[in-house]
Order: C-alpha cells, then structure tokens, then sequence
C-alpha cells in the first residue's frame, strides 16, 4: 500500500477568530466546517491535519515548529489568514514558514471551506 500524502492545513483557531464581520459564522459553525475539511480529505485517502494558529505573534514559530516536527507534502493557508486585510503580514510570515520549514511541500489556497480539497488536488 503507498504511503498518504500528509496535508497541513493552517488556519485560525476558531476560538480567536473576531466574527463582527461574518455575524452569521460562530466558533462552533467554524469548527465543524475545519474538521469537515480535513475529514473530507481523509476520506479522499490524504493524511490532513488542522495547524491552528492563536496570533500573529506566534503563528510563525507554531508553524514553523509543526513543519519541522512532521513532513508535509502540501500545506493549505486558509482563506480566513489570506483574505482579511489586517492578517496580510501573519500570512506574509506564514508563506515564509512554509518556504524555511518544509521547502519541498506544495503550498495551495483554498477561497473558503468548501474547495479545500480542490486546492490540494491541484497539487497532490
């Protein structure tokens, strides 16, 4: 049998997330739709784990750690630390982690929780 490809996907705890903006989204509708993502790509025979993040001045070292501790061969950066302009220097820090800590991984991006497992399709 081959090996599963090991998947990261980096995201915002849903515990630290500021909702003000998406007033119908809640920790808990976040969190289902996360591990629903990662359930999902299981399913589809990857090997996807979830990397929370708590904030910015953390989100480098605790992802850099965890890419050093397990070898992806893709890493997804949520669409939540992409898309929202005051997060654009932790996603900076982020890619940049990502490049340091596991060079040889493919890096995707999905646009929300439902095309997460086309964003990791596209590269593995």
């Amino acid at each position: 049998m081959s090996q599963k490809n090991k998947v990261a996907l980096v995201g915002w705890n849903p515990d630290v997330v500021d909702y003000s903006k998406w007033p119908e989204l809640t920790a808990e509708k976040l969190r289902a739709a996360l591990e629903g993502d990662r359930d999902n790509l299981n399913s589809l025979g990857y090997q996807a784990e979830l990397l929370y993040i708590v904030d910015a001045d953390s989100a480098f070292d605790t992802v850099s750690r965890a890419l050093e501790e397990t070898e992806y061969d893709c890493v997804l950066i949520g669409a939540g630390v992409r898309t929202v302009d005051e997060h654009f220097l932790v996603f900076e820090r982020l890619v940049n982690a990502v490049h340091e800590s596991a060079p040889s991984a493919k890096i995707c991006f999905n646009t929300n929780p439902s095309d997460t497992a086309e964003a990791v399709k596209r590269w593995i």
